[in-house]
């Protein structure tokens, strides 16, 4: 009798566990597959895409915004005001105080960008606010001075929409990413230059499909897919 009753807790237990494990199971199926980033896992970014996502949450305004033909900037303008293209950008317009390096004098209007009536353009939006000593690296222009001539010569810049491994493959970034990691702020929005501004600023994760030009590429003859 007392066999008979062990064998039938045994497998009451059994059942029980099993029940148990079935329902964490399935209840564990109901989960989000999305892991937040914390303390622990925050060193799992990588470096280059981290600034993709800082300008997501415009990412929705960006599509919705309705296109302003008449303050549209273009890529002769974005390329004039650089000594050469990747240089950083000079200050087109008259400095408030001479002294200021930066910070939230510049930020009130690059960080989040937006129409300036007192200068009739959108502003362009910085993609690496975090680096508030703005002075460092973007002067002033001066065109009152006399400059010496000398033999520089302008690289040309790169062309947009040409570095495709196919005619439907998503263009390469010919371009450096370090400092530029923040792809919404140059290519979405009214202040984006009208050749480069995307059409689905939504997709944030633009490295999904984008990917540096690859300098060090040997060629290796035309390619042909095989049928």
């Amino acid at each position: 009798m007392k066999k008979r009753i062990g064998i039938i807790s045994l497998f009451v237990l059994l059942f029980i566990a099993f029940i148990t494990i079935w329902n964490s199971s399935y209840q564990s199926g109901f989960q989000e597959a999305y892991v937040p980033v914390t303390k622990e896992n925050k060193a799992l970014e990588i470096p280059s895409e981290a600034g993709v996502f800082r300008r997501s949450k415009y990412a929705l305004e960006y599509a919705n915004a309705p296109v302003d033909k008449a303050h549209q900037r273009s890529l002769s303008t974005y390329y004039n005001n650089r000594a050469y293209p990747g240089a950083p950008p000079t200050i087109p317009h008259p400095i408030l105080r001479d002294g200021v390096v930066g910070g939230k004098d510049c930020l009130k209007c690059h960080d989040n960008g937006g129409f300036v009536q007192k200068y009739n353009a959108y502003a362009p939006v910085t993609p690496h606010p975090e680096l508030t000593n703005c002075r460092q690296c973007h002067v002033p222009v001066k065109t009152t001075t006399n400059f010496k001539v000398n033999s520089f010569y302008k690289m040309p810049a790169p062309q947009a929409g040409v570095n495709k491994a196919l005619l439907t493959s998503p263009p390469m970034i010919p371009h450096a990413i370090k400092m530029r990691e923040n792809c919404l702020a140059c290519h979405a929005g009214p202040n984006a230059p009208k050749e480069i501004r995307v059409s689905h600023p939504e997709r944030v994760n633009c490295r999904q499909c984008h990917v540096p030009t690859n300098k060090d590429a040997v060629h290796n003859g035309t390619f042909k897919r095989a049928n």
